[in-house]
C-alpha cells in the first residue's frame, strides 16, 4: 500500500498506516513533510517540545526518543497507534516505510496510491514547519 501524504491530515493517514500494517500489508508513506496537522501551530509546537525534553530522572537514556526530522516524526507517530509493546505490533512497525518526497523506484508507482480524506483545516501546520520548530535544519 503506497499513501501520498501530501496535504493528509496526519492522525488520518497514520490510522490507515497502522490498521494496513497489523493486517499485514507493506505500507510505503510518501511526501512525509507534506502532511498536515490540523489544531492550532503554538499549541501543537509546544506540545511535541515538551515530549522532547520529557526525561527519566532515574535513568536519562531510557527516556522516551521522539525525532526531529519530519519522515522519523510521521513513523513515531504511526508507532503510537500500534500495540508495539507486543511482538504482532513490533512486526507491523517494520513494515512501515516512511519517506520524504518520491523516492525514484516509487515515482512511477504514485499513481497507485491510496488517496487519505483530505481537507484543509482552518488552523493546521505541516509536518515540515513542526520539524523546523524542534530544531530540525535538513533540506525543505
Amino acid at each position: 500500500m503506497i499513501i501520498n501524504g501530501e496535504g493528509a491530515i496526519l492522525g488520518r493517514m497514520a490510522a490507515i498506516a497502522a490498521k494496513s500494517a497489523l493486517k499485514g500489508e507493506q505500507v510505503i508513506v510518501l511526501n512525509a513533510e507534506k502532511i498536515i496537522i490540523s489544531g492550532n501551530p503554538k499549541q501543537i509546537v509546544e506540545k511535541y517540545k515538551v515530549r522532547r525534553s520529557l526525561k527519566n530522572k532515574a535513568d536519562p537514556e531510557k527516556s522516551p526518543k521522539w525525532p526531529r526530522r519530519p519522515d522519523m516524526l510521521v513513523r513515531r507517530i504511526i508507532r503510537g497507534m500500534l500495540p508495539y509493546d507486543k511482538a504482532t505490533g513490533r512486526q507491523a512497525f517494520r513494515r512501515i516505510k516512511v519517506f520524504m518526497g518520491v523516492p525514484n523506484e516509487f515515482a512511477s508507482k504514485l499513481g497507485e496510491s491510496v488517496e487519505v480524506k483530505k481537507g484543509v483545516p482552518k488552523n493546521y501546520i505541516s509536518i515540515n514547519e513542526l520539524s523546523r520548530e524542534l530544531g530540525w535544519y535538513g533540506k525543505a
